[in-house]
């Protein structure tokens, strides 16, 4: 009996076995499949990562030539590696994060080696015994204080790589002057191999299909306001059921899309810090304000916050009173409406870099609109009796009053911006609407001269000639 259930236990072993070495085929078939549907989706989503991949290769490309012709070979020898490795660890996607990270590591190398050597001939003159002394005491108070220094916020930010390459290069150079005595060959070559390769990063950067950041904190910026103004359009249709609204009827997509707002901090941030680094280019010129771009982000977070928590009462099962709801029902539902439109208009201002026209009516209708709801608040909440049906209504009529305050808060850090960044005044229509042509129409009824010429002043600056008929 013991035997036949221990060759019981082996054919089942061997037939498991064998259906999982059967399956490798389709397993590994299904892998490939799933790699090509995640390597093309990645190329959709953004064609300039493929872009950016072609962009790195060629800059290796270039460097690698030190190695393969013998004249440029025989100049740098071996050093001709720190060209190589500059290149990986200096490229990046944007151009202002491979310019910020070529800058650092160039000044990193020149300030280190000129004090690594500094630091050796000082360290040389106290003889054979007290040199390696001497030298380890530098290393040891430039490594200590370099790297106190990387914890300032503001250092951190934009020079941190730059004070990482200072350390390994100040104790490269100086520890390596102790055994070599062509300190100065090494120092210089390693200085010229890695300005040669941040050079060969910074210009295929720029020059082949360049990636800028200040250009995707700008299009964030827009995208970011135009999320918030087209969650607060469907708003009040949909918290108080109207349906006279058919673009937000039944549709689900703008409940959501504001979310991804309210972590957008750390890639502003990120993206804000490496268009400092960027040269003039397009419409942005230099020293053009990016830390504004940072202000009505922190505003535009602050107002998704306030969103976020209108967004829980759309999904609430709280029972409300009707009769009170009705009552601020309109005006709700315009503090929604005007609100999504006044951020999107901000949005479509910064978008295309042109001045709010109208968003200051929108504006001034909501500073209406939050007076006349404080005021139907205090007369209604004084009939009301039953407090625990009125408190939901009540909480949302709020906090849509703190988010018509945030919209004037970020119209204006719209318009700083627009003032310190020089965006054009939008062009006015000169055509006439509809409803001007009709009233020149009656106006010219009364003209009893058939062939007069009249000019009808309909805006300040532009004047039709019509002629009577």
């Amino acid at each position: 009996m013991e035997m036949g259930s221990g060759d019981d236990e082996r054919s089942g072993i061997l037939a498991r076995g064998w259906l999982l070495l059967k399956a490798l085929p389709e397993k590994f078939k299904a892998k490939m499949v799933n790699f090509a549907v995640v390597t093309k989706k990645l190329g959709q989503d953004d064609p300039r990562r493929v872009i950016h991949s072609l962009k790195v290769g060629l800059a290796l490309s270039l460097v690698s030539l030190f190695y393969y012709f013998e004249t440029l070979f025989n100049s740098f020898g071996v050093y001709a590696m720190w060209a190589i490795m500059t290149v990986v660890v200096v490229f990046e996607f944007s151009v202002g994060a491979t310019l910020g990270k070529g800058l650092n590591r160039a000044m990193a190398t020149l300030v280190a080696g000129a004090l690594g050597i500094g630091a050796h001939y000082m360290a040389s003159i106290s003889g054979n015994v007290g040199e390696p002394i001497i030298l380890g005491i530098f290393v040891f108070f430039q490594a200590a204080v370099s790297t106190f220094i990387r914890f300032f916020p503001k250092i951190k930010a934009r020079y941190d790589y730059g004070l990482l390459i200072f350390i390994l290069t100040f104790a490269l150079v100086s520890v390596s002057g102790f055994r070599e005595d062509e300190i100065l060959e090494f120092a210089h070559k390693r200085l010229a191999t890695v300005v040669i390769g941040a050079c060969a990063c910074v210009v295929v950067s720029i020059f082949v299909c360049p990636v800028w950041a200040g250009q995707d904190l700008h299009n964030l910026t827009s995208l970011n306001i135009e999320k918030l103004g087209t969650f607060l359009e469907g708003f009040g249709y949909r918290y108080f059921g109207a349906t006279e609204d058919e673009e937000f009827k039944g549709n689900e997509s703008f409940v959501h899309g504001y979310k991804s707002v309210l972590n957008s901090k750390t890639i502003e941030e990120t993206l804000a810090n490496f268009a400092r680094w960027e040269p003039g280019h397009g419409r942005f010129m230099y020293r053009h304000p990016w830390k504004q771009y940072l202000k009505v982000g922190t505003l535009t977070r602050q107002c998704a916050y306030r969103i976020e928590a209108l967004n829980g009462f759309l999904s609430s099962d709280i029972q409300v009173q009707p009769e009170f709801a009705r009552k601020i029902e309109d005006t709700c539902t315009k503090m929604s409406l005007d609100s999504g439109k006044a951020l999107k208009e901000l949005a479509l201002a910064v978008k295309t870099m042109t001045r709010p026209s109208s968003v200051d009516s929108h504006v001034a209708n909501l500073k209406t609109s939050t007076k006349n709801l404080r005021c139907l608040l205090k007369s209604g909440l004084g009939n009301e009796t039953d407090l625990l049906k009125v408190i939901p209504v009540t909480t949302v009529a709020s906090l849509l009053i703190d988010v018509a305050m945030s919209v004037e808060e970020i119209t204006a850090s719209v318009n700083e911006l627009a003032s310190l960044a020089h965006f054009k005044q939008k062009a006015k229509d000169t055509n006439l609407t509809v409803e001007k042509r009709h009233e020149v129409v009656k106006s010219l009824a009364k003209v009893n001269a058939a062939d007069d010429v009249i000019t009808v002043d309909l805006e300040s600056e532009n004047s039709v000639p019509l002629r009577a008929s």
